[in-house]
C-alpha cells in the first residue's frame, strides 16, 4: 500500500467516524413538535402526533451540520374538536392534497452560550420559503435538548383559505414549536 492509499483510507475512516457521532436519535415520546395560533383574540396551542426528524449535528462543527423533519399535517392536535376536526382540511392546511410538510435545515449558527439558529427550508401546503430557527441547545453527555419556536404568516403558506384568509377570526401570526430531546448515535 502506498502512502497516498494510505491517507486516503484513514481519511475516509475519521470523516465517517466524524460524521456518525454527529447523528442523533430523536426520542418521540419526549419530544413535541407544535404550533401556537389565535383565535377570536384567544391563544390556542397544538401539536402534531406523526413526525419523523433526523439531525446530524456537531457542536464543534454546527456550520456543517443538517437536519431533516417530515411532518404529518393530518396529525394535528389542539385537544378542541372543531379546530382538530378543521385543520386537515382544503381551507387549512389541505392535508388530503398536500399531506405532508417539511423542515430542511441546511446548517446551524452558534449565536453566543447555548443559542443557536438553524438556516433551512419550511414547505407546507406546496409553498417552500427560507426561514431560520432559533433555538437554544443544551448537551449533557450524549443527551440533548433544543427548544426554539419559528414565528411566521400561516397566509404566506396558504394556511387559511377563503373567509379564514383575511385574519379576522385566526390571527394571520403563528408560531411552530420545537422541544426536541435526542441522544446521540454510537
Amino acid at each position: 500500500m502506498n502512502l497516498k492509499s494510505a491517507l486516503l483510507i484513514a481519511a475516509t475512516l475519521a470523516w465517517g467516524h466524524a460524521a456518525q457521532a454527529a447523528e442523533w436519535t430523536v426520542d418521540a415520546g419526549k419530544s413535541k413538535l407544535g404550533f401556537v395560533g389565535s383565535q377570536a383574540g384567544s391563544p390556542f396551542d397544538g401539536r402534531f402526533t406523526a413526525w419523523t426528524a433526523r439531525i446530524d449535528f456537531d457542536p464543534a462543527n454546527p456550520a456543517a451540520g443538517k437536519a431533516s423533519v417530515e411532518i404529518d399535517m393530518a396529525s394535528a392536535v389542539t385537544g378542541d374538536r372543531q379546530k382538530d376536526e378543521s385543520l386537515p382540511q382544503a381551507e387549512w392546511f389541505d392535508a388530503k392534497s398536500v399531506p405532508k410538510a417539511r423542515f430542511e435545515a441546511t446548517g446551524f449558527t452558534p449565536k453566543g452560550g447555548n443559542a443557536f439558529e438553524a438556516r433551512g427550508t419550511l414547505s407546507i401546503r406546496g409553498v417552500t420559503k427560507d426561514v431560520t430557527l432559533p433555538f437554544t441547545l443544551d448537551i449533557t453527555g450524549t443527551d440533548a435538548h433544543a427548544v426554539g419556536r419559528l414565528p411566521l404568516v400561516r397566509t404566506d403558506y396558504g394556511v387559511g383559505q377563503g373567509a379564514w384568509k383575511a385574519g379576522d377570526m385566526v390571527a394571520l401570526e403563528v408560531a411552530v414549536t420545537v422541544d426536541i430531546r435526542a441522544t446521540r448515535k454510537p
